[in-house]
């Protein structure tokens, strides 16, 4: 079994979490991505979020929310991800940078353009009654 070592944003904003399209891709993920050499997760979040989305996270205010695995969209069979999320807060406007095409709010009734992990995630947030 391969683990894919992945780290994420929850942001939600009137029940909508924030969510990446990277070019080349046919589905929408929680803003993020893999740990580079010895990184903790706090480090790995801060480089992603400003490579991916060109603002600042606030390192206080970093939460963890929770740890989910699935199948990788679009990896073979028994090729897992496991996304480990935090909350924070963040400096600065949000755009699309680097390999991000587009940016978009979703909502629970986006589960058809989402991977795997991500519909785990949402179900989550939704049992909680934070993603309408």
């Amino acid at each position: 079994m391969i683990e894919i070592d992945k780290i994420a944003l929850i942001k939600i904003k009137d029940g909508q979490i924030l969510s990446t399209k990277s070019r080349g891709k046919n589905k929408y993920y929680i803003p993020g991505g893999k740990r580079e050499n010895n990184e903790t997760d706090d480090e790995t979040l801060i480089r992603e979020i400003r490579e991916e989305l060109s603002v600042e996270i606030i390192k206080e205010s970093i939460k963890y929310y929770g740890t989910f695995k699935a199948q990788a969209h679009g990896s073979a069979d028994g090729v897992l991800v496991k996304m480990t999320c935090y909350n924070a807060d963040y400096i600065g406007i949000i755009k699309a940078d680097n390999e991000i095409e587009k940016i978009k709010w979703l909502n629970f009734s986006d589960l058809d353009i989402i991977s795997e992990v991500d519909k785990i995630i949402f179900n989550d947030l939704k049992n909680k009654g934070l993603l309408i």
